[in-house]
């Protein structure tokens, strides 16, 4: 299977600071890697260099077999690397469809097909009966399928999501991740998320990260199992975290 997304000796260093440490995977259209490690591990520097807001010190990132490693933040999206975060960011005066047009406009710009692919996104992420809802009055949970949708609208083969699981109630974690394993099939997803049981519920492997390092890569139950993933992260047993 072709990856979706390479990366290579990935490395960002803030003077003597190393943020991220040489980092490596690969992923294929269909999987998702979680990706956990504790707070300050370089998480959130890796989502920033793997979508372009930040420029890495040394490193590739191949999106789809395409060096994008200099390529502009808006390029990316264009080629297909979108990012959902823990707090939505909606066009909060629009309405949910809208908000999915502008999206689906910056990756297509024809209008007659965006309006028929921002229905179906819609349909997708379970927000086709509200489509005339103003962003701003919309619950937090549709909030955050609205984001998702928002992601992929441009096209994605690529998908970050950066704790979108936040806030949710045990419930709606539920039906979030029954909406990223929707989403799941069609593009390569890279999950951080701190509610370890959604995302064993969903990724293939789990990549764990520890003062900019990637010390872990594998199964979730395998890589949750690690006594040193359990000593420098989890702090409990894999028992205890299936019961969470």
């Amino acid at each position: 299977m072709n990856p979706v997304l390479e990366v290579a000796g990935l490395e960002k260093r803030y003077g003597a600071i190393t943020v991220v440490d040489r980092v490596d995977f690969t992923l294929a259209r269909g999987q998702c890697l979680g990706l956990i490690g504790p707070n300050g591990a370089g998480k959130s520097t890796l989502f920033n260099l793997l979508d372009g807001s930040v420029a890495p010190n040394a490193g590739t990132v191949r999106l789809d077999g395409q060096d994008v490693t200099r390529v502009a933040q808006y390029r990316r999206a264009r080629l297909g690397l979108g990012r959902a975060s823990q707090i939505p960011r909606p066009f909060h005066a629009l309405s949910v469809f809208d908000n999915v047009l502008v999206g689906v406009m910056h990756g297509s710009r024809q209008a007659g097909t965006a309006r028929d692919r921002t229905l179906e996104i819609l349909e997708m992420v379970g927000l086709a009966e509200r489509p005339g809802r103003i962003a701003g009055s919309l619950t937090l949970l549709d909030r955050k399928r609205l984001e998702l949708a928002k992601a992929v609208s441009v096209g994605s083969k690529v998908l970050l999501l950066d704790e979108i699981a936040g806030g949710l109630t045990e419930r709606e974690v539920e039906l979030l991740v029954e909406l990223v394993r929707r989403l799941k099939p069609a593009l390569g997803i890279i999950w951080v998320e701190h509610i370890a049981h959604a995302l064993m519920a969903v990724a293939d492997h789990i990549m764990v990260l520890h003062f900019g390092a990637r010390v872990a890569l594998g199964p979730p139950r395998e890589v949750m199992a690690s006594s040193l993933v359990q000593q420098i992260y989890l702090g409990k047993s894999i028992d205890d975290l299936a019961t969470t």
